[in-house]
């Protein structure tokens, strides 16, 4: 057996939801043909208590009222009752059901997130029992007649998640059962994840408000729909520190209890699980893997391998492939656009799948990959048959889109993939494409777009949840290898666009400006996108395994080193190149564009948004994205102080897997921080547009924006990663650097004398009340460390802890305040104005207590 898990990042997104996958199983080689399991015999000997009745005659439970649909489980229905016909074929075969939210409450999310993932098999079990085994902890042995394999079986005990008594056997072919209770109840395999429950306070189910909507059958998989109804009920207030891990959703605060409506896909694994493709950190895929015994073996081994479609030639084009002839896939990957989509934007969406078709003809396919709309009139394509792969639309007013995908497990094989996408996902793009480009098109200075712009916006989102459901994860750092200067340039971004990738979250180019004539600024299928796809999908000849396989991939990754290639994974917390939302090789300088157009759109705002008889609830919304927009650039900056490059490397591959941040690029951050964030950014405080929005003068609006980059720039793993970086090499930014630079910066006041005004003295008690926090540190302080976290990569080590008592955090950090302290005592004589001598003569006071406290 084998011990399986997922990868993934899980995040809700703008554009996208990676899919999260919990651990599955399989429970033999997946190069071997499963062995049939043998149904167990009916237990014929006499049983001590009542007798159990065991099963009728066929026709006695399926009688001529049963309303019938075949498929993967015939599924029929006798008045409220559901019944189910499992084949022997079906017996010991695995399969996956699914569980998602069809609809979900206020507050709960939206439908078609995934809530379940669970591979089961079915058993015949004694005493006329069928019984439904959750394959869960799986681990294998490659060597099938070893002692070890017997050792591995002894360790992974499937644990039976549910039993049925046989009501009926078809002709010694099928074995019939009553499944409504099953479906009814709560049943973990088939309804909310328990810690989804728990956050939502749900707790008993309620029978009388729970019911079965439909059964659909297919020929590889069948539907349940449910509607289930919970008690909604907030545990006891405690008196422990921190946030609540719970809360109540509206449902439950008004009425007590909450009702979603859920859907299980039941879908056959394939027979014979495919043959992998051994997972490279070095090219970004979502992955599965287990953990692999081997008889001659000293140590446990974990095998990771890619989510990715089985893509094949025909075997009478192989020797063309080989070649180099384009040739097409014995089946071809296809989207379905769901015909609840509004005609004008169906071929949008039809043009962002076929973006990927030159990808995979750098694989070697033609036709590889296509869209089509449903036949008007064709009943036999449905939406939830997993046969066929949709692009759905939710008439919703949730700002998002995803991209899952349906896999096998034990090979990494989708299956299945439904994109969704949510009517309001156009607001949202509505706004960031105006903030982030309106400086240089004009078609985006106004409230609501012409179609053909809306519709390439469409068509770029429905490209990127493609990526997505081909295997593709998100490449927070493609961008990175696109010069600054090149984004301003026309003739480079009509050729080759502002980032490699779209699965990048490189919105649009927001660096450009008006004088530089760029007007390709969408992101498209790129050079990183092709080559992804060439690696996963290319098909490798005349070898024998998965780790021949992987000699050859290797030679391929070898040769597309060049940074236009690069990988730069999701969740990497410390690397400067890995961002969501950025452009370029230098945040510092794009940002300072960023910024420029930033302030050239917003005192036009309150014109391209005025209507007649209109409110300021758009200009409101639009400001707060200006806002948002200025304080991602801070973000990006501030991630370059303490940066640690990550480029995973394999003994082929000479230099460093971890390096620090470039020294001048970390003091350029902070000079950034300090110029662009620290000195006032009073063009933020419009005053043509506050006062039309909201109350106050945006004072605490900035100690707020600033406050946060002062913590984060303060954060115990991002000081730890400084302190290391400089422990051997004297040329490497370091915490000392960093202190001083800051306070320079942000207390320049004290040494040219000049009045500090409000927005500066929130700015300067902020700086001082975290640096003499420092030398308090709480308790799990030392918890951050470097936050290094690769699962699939063994270069990356654990995670360095450090304690702040026992590091030099606070002697830095005490020698800085005596030096600012010794600043302040002297600037207060030179002081004229009266509210800045008070704020240093406050200041004084605090300080003084923090270092000698009484």
């Amino acid at each position: 057996m084998m011990r399986t898990f997922t990868f993934f990042i899980g995040l809700v997104l703008c554009f996208a939801i990676a899919l999260p996958a919990s651990a599955q199983k399989s429970k033999k080689k997946d190069d071997k043909k499963a062995t049939p399991v043998a149904p167990v015999k009916a237990d014929t000997t006499k049983a001590k208590g009542p007798a159990t009745p065991g099963p009728k005659p066929y026709k006695q439970v399926i009688t001529a009222k049963a309303k019938t649909q075949k498929g993967l489980f015939t599924v029929h229905k006798i008045n409220e009752d559901y019944f189910m016909e499992i084949p022997d074929s079906i017996m010991g075969r695995e399969f996956m059901a699914i569980t998602r939210m069809a609809k979900a409450p206020a507050g709960a999310g939206y439908g078609g997130e995934e809530q379940n993932r669970q591979v089961l098999r079915w058993e015949r079990g004694p005493n006329n029992k069928l019984f439904l085994r959750a394959v869960l902890t799986i681990n294998t042995s490659p060597d099938e007649d070893k002692p070890i394999t017997q050792a591995v079986r002894n360790s992974n005990v499937e644990p039976i998640a549910a039993s049925f008594d046989i009501k009926a056997i078809r002709k010694d072919t099928s074995y019939v059962i009553n499944v409504t209770d099953f479906f009814k109840g709560d049943n973990l395999l088939i309804s909310l994840d328990p810690r989804t429950k728990r956050s939502f306070s749900l707790t008993a189910i309620q029978a009388d408000r729970s019911y079965i909507q439909s059964m659909k059958s297919f020929p590889i998989n069948t539907e349940v729909k449910m509607v289930k109804t919970f008690t909604s009920v907030l545990p006891p207030q405690t008196s422990g520190a921190g946030p609540a891990q719970v809360r109540e959703l509206p449902a439950g605060a008004s009425a007590g209890v909450v009702t979603v409506e859920i859907n299980t896909s039941m879908i056959l694994l394939p027979k014979v699980p495919a043959r992998k493709r051994l997972f490279d950190a070095r090219v970004g895929y979502f992955a599965n893997g287990y953990t692999v015994y081997g008889e001659e073996s000293q140590k446990s081994e974990t095998e990771v391998f890619a989510v990715r479609w089985l893509l094949e030639p025909k075997t009478e084009d192989i020797e063309k492939m080989k070649r180099g002839e384009l040739v097409e896939p014995k089946k071809p990957i296809v989207y379905y656009i769901d015909p609840a989509t509004p005609v004008k934007w169906r071929k949008y969406l039809i043009a962002g799948v076929q973006d990927w078709q030159k990808a995979f003809e750098q694989a070697g396919f033609k036709n590889a990959i296509l869209a089509k709309e449903v036949p008007a009139g064709d009943s036999t394509i449905s939406t939830e048959d997993a046969r066929y792969s949709f692009i759905r639309y939710f008439a919703s007013d949730i700002q998002n889109a995803y991209g899952p995908n349906v896999h096998d497990p034990r090979s990494g094989q989708i299956i299945e993939s439904h994109i969704g996408w949510y009517h309001n996902v156009m607001s949202l793009l509505n706004s960031w494409y105006t903030i982030q480009t309106a400086a240089v098109d004009p078609r985006s200075r106004k409230r609501e777009f012409d179609d053909a712009l809306m519709g390439d916006l469409i068509r770029f989102v429905a490209a990127h949840e493609v990526g997505h459901t081909l295997g593709l994860r998100h490449n927070f750092g493609s961008s990175s290898s696109t010069p600054v200067a090149k984004l301003r340039d026309k003739e480079y971004q009509a050729k080759h666009g502002h980032t490699p990738s779209i699965m990048d979250y490189a919105r649009f180019n927001y660096v450009a400006q008006p004088e530089d004539g760029v007007t390709n600024l969408f992101p498209g299928v790129g050079a990183y996108d092709r080559w992804a796809i060439q690696w996963g999908y290319k098909p490798i000849f005349d070898t024998k395994s998965p780790e021949e396989d992987k000699l050859i991939l290797n030679k391929w990754v070898l040769e597309h080193r060049d940074p236009i290639y690069w990988f730069g994974s999701e969740i990497n917390s410390y690397d400067p190149r890995s961002q969501s939302e950025d452009l370029g090789d230098n945040a510092m300088l794009a940002s300072d564009y960023g910024i420029k157009n930033l302030k050239r759109i917003l005192p036009s705002l309150k014109d391209w948004y005025k209507e007649e008889a209109g409110n300021y609830k758009k200009l409101d919304e639009m400001y707060n994205q200006v806002v948002a927009q200025y304080r991602r650039y801070m973000g990006h900056v501030t991630k370059n102080v303490g940066g640690i490059y990550e480029t995973p490397k394999t003994y082929d591959e000479s230099g460093f897997i971890y390096e620090p941040t470039p020294k001048n690029l970390q003091r350029d951050a902070v000079a950034f921080l300090n110029k662009q964030l620290f000195e006032t950014p009073k063009w933020l405080v419009d005053a043509t547009v506050l006062p039309l929005t909201r109350p106050g003068s945006g004072v605490e609006q900035v100690r707020q924006l600033q406050e946060a980059t002062i913590n984060s720039l303060h954060d115990y793993g991002r000081m730890q990663r400084l302190i290391e970086s400089s422990a051997l090499n004297n040329n490497a930014y370091s915490l000392d650097d960093m202190f001083t630079d800051l306070r320079r910066g942000i207390w320049s006041e004290l040494a040219t004398g000049k009045t500090i005004d409000n927005f500066r003295r929130n700015l300067q008690k902020v700086h001082v009340e975290k640096m003499m926090a420092l030398l308090t540190p709480p308790a799990n302080a030392g918890s951050g460390g470097f936050g290094f976290s690769s699962p699939f990569f063994p270069a990356s080590p654990a995670s360095p802890v450090a304690d702040p008592k026992k590091s030099d955090v606070i002697s830095l950090t005490r020698a800085h305040l005596v030096a600012l302290r010794g600043d302040v005592a002297a600037a207060i004589p030179r002081t004229s104005d009266k509210l800045s001598k008070y704020h240093l003569q406050d200041v004084l006071v605090r300080i003084n207590q923090a270092l000698d406290p009484k």
